[in-house]
C-alpha cells in the first residue's frame, strides 16, 4: 500500500507499451473503487487495447471466513487482521458493466 502510487506511476507507461506492442498485460491489482477502475481505464484507452475486468462476487462473510482460514494455516508470511479487512472492504464498490468494462464475474 505504501508504494502503490509510485509503482503505478512507473508501471503504467510500461503496461501501455506492452499493449501497444500486441502483448497481453494482466494486472492483478486492487480495483475495488470507481476511482481505481477509472485509473485502469486510462491505460487500456491510451494503448487502444482490448480489455476485460475479472471480478469475484463473494459475500464479505465468505471472504472473512477465507481470510481467517488462510491466517490460521500458517502458510503465509503475513496475516491480515480483521481490522485491515474491514478497512479495505468498506471502500469496495462493486463493478458494473455500464462503466465500460466488459466483465467476467465469478460467483461461488
Amino acid at each position: 500500500m505504501r508504494h502503490s502510487t509510485r509503482l503505478r506511476r512507473v508501471m503504467s507507461p510500461h503496461v501501455v507499451d506492452l499493449d501497444r506492442a500486441g502483448l497481453s498485460a494482466v494486472l492483478d491489482v486492487s480495483a475495488n473503487t470507481v476511482a481505481s477502475r477509472s485509473s485502469m481505464r486510462t491505460l487500456f484507452e491510451e494503448a487502444g487495447a482490448a480489455h476485460r475486468l475479472h471480478s469475484r462476487d463473494v459475500a464479505d462473510t465468505v471472504c472473512g471466513a477465507r481470510l481467517r482460514a488462510r491466517n490460521a494455516s500458517g502458510t503465509r508470511a503475513f496475516t491480515v487482521t480483521e481490522a485491515r479487512f474491514d478497512l479495505f472492504s468498506r471502500d469496495f464498490v462493486a463493478p458494473s458493466s455500464e462503466k465500460g468494462f466488459p466483465m467476467i464475474v465469478y460467483r461461488p
